[in-house]
């Protein structure tokens, strides 16, 4: 979570230490919200995971969370569909994964 936390601070340009727990917070739920609406992934080895979580956090520091599911519905609807059905590979399998 470390690691995450200092790329969204270069992202955000937050240069400071002082927000460091709550934004590890925020990414923290992020990272739970997104696996509740596309499945279980691993956030250091996904990178599509990693951006919904880094995307979903941008939205609430900046108190726009609202709009979030709504921007991004197309990229959340195919990581589930990839993650769920097809076992986190992008390209599918022949058989459904149980």
């Amino acid at each position: 979570m470390d690691e995450l936390l200092k790329e969204f601070k270069q992202r955000m340009h937050i240069f400071h230490n002082s927000e460091d727990e709550s934004l590890k917070q925020v990414l923290q739920k992020s990272y739970i919200a997104i696996q509740s609406i596309c499945g279980d992934f691993d956030l250091e080895q996904n990178p599509i995971g990693q951006e919904l979580v880094m995307e979903r956090s941008r939205y609430i520091y900046n108190e726009q969370l609202q709009f979030f599911h709504k921007n991004f519905s197309t990229l959340l609807l195919d990581f589930g569909l990839a993650n769920k059905i097809y076992g986190g590979d992008d390209f599918g399998v022949d058989e459904i994964q149980k």
